[in-house]
């Protein structure tokens, strides 16, 4: 028996390689399928089963690309509805891999799909379950993201609580818990640093397995449960319908354009430059009008909460990270990559090309400014609940996921000097591309952010106070 736990930390996705006897199965595998049949060609194995544990919201899943190329069928949970070829099973249902079974278990709760996959080794013991995003370490499945129909959050929640008492309840406290996803993902409220635990630990250390009537667990599920990223139902819906393959997503984006192409192609209606580059590098210069989203950060998530999928995509990238560019876009979704910049942001700052430029300062000076600028203002883009644990005192709080919406710069004036920050300055960079790009210039980018800021002597305060 092999087991192992793919991480993509940027996501905080965890698919899953399962082998035994020459005969594996995947479990939620990303769109760039090529790491798991690479896997299983180094280890003579051949992939027998695709399994999904439901309609991911959060990430495009790689199970048509992987059935085409492996013939492997993708197997959902009861209560799938799709036109897609896939098998259907019900639930208890067993499928055999090598000297392995895997079991089926039906836990709708998360989605009305969702399933669990209870591993059995040679010996019928059960060894680890496979829980999708109905159960993480320290936390459960979001319930509200049921598309169409008339359930509602609170019904879902209610039927986590049975498939939580039901399905995992009974389990051996030694078995192991392999979740979907980790910390920092959107798809629970808020997730332990582990990727992996045991029933037992989760029994009692995880709110959600704690004695508890069900409606007090409803409660305890949906109290304070922000509203989901934006992109989550295009990405649902994507999986629940297809996909154009990954390998002519990639032929497509991967155009090499000169300065003046890249200008033609930017006058198109509908199209957007996206700079891949390090945050850092951004500010230095770019091309105006480019919308900042580094590769280091949570990238891919970001793009999905603040692009549209509508648009064509001109990448400026550091030199070599052009792939990489397209295939973490088009994890979550986005394939309309119309080609890159040849030469990057320096082929067109020697072009002579207009170029704009986002000053960076240290917290130092921000607090030496705050006194002497009656038309200073401190833009805070962290979230809400960021911001009230403590913030600057009268700064204004824009939510990086919320800045999209033109309406929420309406009370920011041309006179304003804005000082944009965050936690550590990665999502601050992203946040002043986008107030470039809606016409404000006058801004600097704190640097550091708020780690920063609040070893200064700024008067700090933790009340609530967001600008609308």
């Amino acid at each position: 028996m092999y087991i192992e736990q793919l991480y993509t930390n940027c996501i905080s996705e965890a698919a899953y390689y399962i082998e035994s006897n020459g005969e594996c199965a995947i479990i939620d595998p990303l769109r760039d399928v090529e790491v798991y049949m690479q896997m299983a060609k180094e280890r003579n194995a051949t992939i027998k089963y695709i399994f999904e544990t439901h309609f991911h919201a959060d990430f495009v899943s790689g199970h048509l690309d992987l059935s085409k190329q492996t013939g492997a069928p993708i197997v959902y949970g009861p209560d799938t509805v799709t036109n897609l070829p896939v098998h259907i099973a019900k639930d208890g249902e067993r499928f055999q891999i090598g000297h392995l079974t895997l079991e089926v278990l039906h836990t709708p709760g998360h989605t009305l799909e969702s399933s669990c996959f209870l591993l059995k080794d040679e010996n019928g013991k059960d060894h680890c379950i496979f829980t999708g995003d109905t159960l993480f370490v320290g936390d459960v499945g979001r319930p509200d993201l049921a598309q169409g129909g008339d359930i509602t959050m609170s019904e879902l929640a209610g039927m986590m609580y049975d498939s939580l008492q039901k399905k995992m309840m009974p389990l051996a406290d030694d078995v192991i818990v392999y979740p979907a996803h980790g910390p920092g993902s959107s798809c629970g409220k808020s997730l332990g640093k582990e990727t992996f635990s045991t029933i037992g630990e989760q029994k009692q250390t995880n709110y959600a397995l704690q004695p508890q009537t069900k409606e007090a667990f409803i409660k305890a599920v949906t109290d304070g449960l922000a509203a989901p990223p934006k992109y989550f139902p295009v990405n649902v819906k994507i999986n629940k319908e297809g996909y154009e393959a990954l390998d002519e997503v990639l032929q497509k984006g991967l155009k090499a354009l000169s300065v003046e192409t890249f200008k033609k192609e930017m006058q198109k209606d509908k199209t957007f430059v996206l700079d891949t580059r390090n945050a850092s590098v951004f500010t230095q210069g770019f091309v105006p009008g480019s919308i900042s989203i580094g590769l280091e950060g949570r990238f891919a998530e970001w793009a999905g909460a603040l692009l549209s999928f509508d648009e064509n995509i001109l990448l400026v990238c550091e030199e070599g990270k052009e792939q990489e560019s397209i295939v973490r876009l088009a994890r979550v979704g986005f394939d309309k990559v119309a080609g890159y910049l040849e030469g990057g942001y320096d082929a067109w700052k020697n072009a002579g090309e207009k170029i704009d430029m986002i000053i960076d300062v240290e917290a130092d000076e921000l607090a030496m400014d705050i006194p002497h600028d009656e038309n200073l203002i401190v833009v805070d883009v962290r979230k809400e609940t960021e911001y009230a644990d403590g913030h600057v005192k009268d700064a204004v709080n824009l939510p990086l996921s919320e800045m999209t919406d033109p309406a929420l710069m309406a009370n920011i004036e041309d006179s304003d000097n804005l000082y944009v920050h965050c936690a550590g300055g990665y999502r601050s960079v992203i946040a002043s591309s986008l107030l470039k790009r809606q016409g404000f210039h006058n801004l600097r980018n704190v640097l550091g952010g708020w780690g920063k800021i609040k070893e200064q002597k700024i008067e700090i305060e933790k009340e609530k106070s967001v600008l609308n």
